[in-house]
């Protein structure tokens, strides 16, 4: 992968992780319509530690209080002693399913799980899902009014996003509107519960992939295409929130179920 890839698939995937559209379909269909090779599933994961970097720089006061507020539920031996203190606590147990079913159905995952067909039919299906939580949730929630099981239940919806073409932000942001959370709420508490499932897979591949002899130029353009993730992550962050207070998720549902129909109409059109 040359610098100019690194950094156009870079730009991609900072615009897409958080938008509800799927960063990991994009990386694997852009490369597609320029006639590159596909990057690969160890790269879609490194290069998510871009995104992890604007999330930490976005929601840096959100984080402090976490934090925060977890090492006050320890001293108080209550991890249930503020609403923060409990979302704290209930966000690690949240990321177990999508990393056991993760390490269960690595090969799978990164291999046929990869094959086009499979990423237009999720992104027709989940926009359709969508669709129906922006219908159904009640949106009356904050991310502070959550309970420990109703974070497990979208921790699982979480999950779904290690098939490709899902969305980790689209699954997350659905399990949150059914639920009944804010859709600012929804998108805020995404991000947050992500944390913890981009940074150990975009690590345990980056160490793979320097294990694998990865150096020179090649860890330079990877380096390109983390900054540029990064940088655009940042804005497509604000751009989300700012949109989703004034119109909600349809037309990214329906940009979904258009790319869904063009990827299935240049395979078998």
């Amino acid at each position: 992968m040359n610098v100019l890839q690194a950094l156009i698939l870079g730009l991609v995937q900072g615009l897409t992780e958080f938008l509800p559209i799927s960063s990991t379909a994009h990386l694997r269909v852009v490369p597609h319509l320029l006639g590159w090779t596909d990057p690969g599933a160890a790269f879609s994961a490194v290069i998510q530690l871009g995104t992890l970097l604007a999330v930490f720089a976005y929601f840096a006061t959100d984080i402090k209080d976490l934090v925060a507020s977890a090492v006050q539920g320890l001293l108080h031996r209550d991890l249930n002693h503020s609403p923060s203190c409990r979302v704290a606590w209930s966000i690690i147990p949240g990321t177990l399913p999508i990393g056991i079913l993760g390490l269960s159905f690595k090969d799978f995952i990164e291999t046929e799980a990869r094959g086009l067909p499979i990423i237009a039919s999720t992104l027709i299906i989940l926009a359709l899902f969508l669709m129906l939580a922006e219908r159904r949730g009640r949106r009356e929630l904050s991310m502070h009014d959550l309970s420990f099981w109703q974070i497990q239940i979208i921790g699982l919806c979480q999950a779904l996003a290690l098939i490709p073409g899902c969305s980790r932000s689209g699954s997350t942001i659905m399990g949150g509107l059914f639920i009944g959370l804010k859709r600012e709420d929804a998108a805020r508490f995404s991000f947050l519960l992500g944390l913890p499932a981009i940074g150990a897979s975009g690590l345990l591949e980056l160490l793979d992939l320097l294990a694998g002899g990865l150096a020179g130029a090649g860890l330079f353009s990877l380096g390109l295409g983390i900054l540029a993730a990064a940088i655009s992550g940042y804005l497509s962050i604000g751009f989300l929130l700012r949109f989703l207070h004034r119109y909600g998720t349809d037309s990214f549902s329906v940009y979904r179920i258009l790319l869904g129909g063009v990827i299935l109409y240049s395979i078998y059109g």
